[in-house]
């Protein structure tokens, strides 16, 4: 990017001395290839100083032109040509001579419903499979990939499990189970009614930004316990007023839609302030958790092992009542913890 704030400059207009190739500049052993957590908060600080390109000023220049030098544009189009070809569909820029605009954006907001080892929910008969349970998030989705936990479940796990249940289904439902089902039926129920009979003045899609807004910059790739503290805060009031003022459109062909939407908002807006309370208890960075309070001088992250080797899980408590945090210790016997550094 530009070294200097308001360049307005086409990329090509930029001479070399005036090009601040700033993840080089940082991580000179490791330059563009480091993780993408440290590429993309490194990218949203530049922007934060003002020195942003385009119009919206919230964006880096991915550049490759020293690649196709090398390795010539026959081969970065077997590589890239899907996402050089959407990319040019989108902005009318063609990648193989302008660099490209990029940013980060949320990706995946891990979650899912619980389930146990036989992937099946806290509803006796109700399973879960793929990203839709939470139970290999923490492994990244088995190494980054959304369709190999689906397959996983899919093929390898469920066809085991589910046995078991299928082969009591011919047994008269226990009252747990009635009592599990009806209980979701009339909560959802209750919701919906509660939705349609508020009628205020302010849009799911007014609230939906509003929240994104607070969970980008307070939750997002760079927390502090200031802006944590913040965030629950104003996620509570957030969520007080959605439920005094939310407006979900009647028309009747749009309904399901709508309500589902306004659902999904009411849901996050929990999950969204318990990402901050799970945040602000842990006090070091690590990966894509990064508290600036926890870094050293040279802007790495700053792990506390001694404290933090364990995983958490919350238990819900009740609505509008603060969350319990269960730990288990973590027993590494095969690798070494190490503290990263990319310089």
């Amino acid at each position: 990017m530009p070294k200097k704030e308001g360049d307005n400059r086409a990329p090509g207009q930029i001479p070399e001395n005036e090009r601040d190739y700033y993840l080089e500049r940082r991580y000179p052993s490791f330059g563009n290839l480091v993780p993408r957590d440290v590429a993309s908060r490194n990218a949203k600080y530049v922007c934060d100083e003002g020195r942003g390109v385009g119009d919206t000023k919230l964006a880096v220049y991915l550049d490759f032109a020293d690649a196709i030098k090398r390795l010539g544009e026959d081969t970065i189009r077997d590589r890239y040509g899907n996402l050089f070809e959407m990319y040019q569909r989108i902005t009318a820029d063609d990648p193989y001579k302008v660099p490209m605009r990029i940013y980060p954006a949320v990706h995946y907001t891990m979650g899912g419903l619980w389930v146990d080892y036989n992937l099946m929910s806290t509803i006796p008969g109700l399973f879960v499979l793929g990203e839709a349970n939470f139970s290999d998030h923490g492994a990244n989705r088995l190494g980054a990939s959304a369709l190999m936990q689906g397959l996983a479940d899919g093929y390898f796990v469920i066809p085991y499990t589910i046995g078991d249940y299928l082969a009591s289904a011919d047994l008269p439902k226990t009252s747990t189970e009635d009592a599990a089902f009806q209980t979701s039926e009339n909560e959802i129920r209750d919701m919906t009614a509660k939705l349609l009979g508020i009628k205020g003045k302010k849009t799911v899609t007014e609230f939906h930004r509003e929240l994104g807004m607070v969970m980008w910059d307070k939750v997002g790739m760079s927390r502090t316990k200031e802006g944590l503290e913040e965030a629950v805060g104003r996620i509570k009031e957030l969520r007080k007023e959605f439920w005094e003022n939310v407006r979900v459109p009647g028309n009747p062909s749009q309904l399901n839609k709508n309500l589902e939407f306004a659902g999904r908002v009411a849901d996050f807006m929990e999950l969204g302030e318990l990402m901050a309370r799970d945040a602000l208890e842990r006090n070091e960075s690590c990966g894509g958790h990064f508290r600036e309070e926890y870094q050293s001088a040279e802007g790495e992250a700053v792990r506390d092992d001694e404290q933090f080797t364990h995983v958490a899980a919350w238990e819900f408590t009740g609505a509008e009542q603060t969350p319990k945090r269960h730990t288990e210790a973590l027993a590494f016997e095969n690798v070494k913890l190490t503290q990263r550094s990319y310089k």
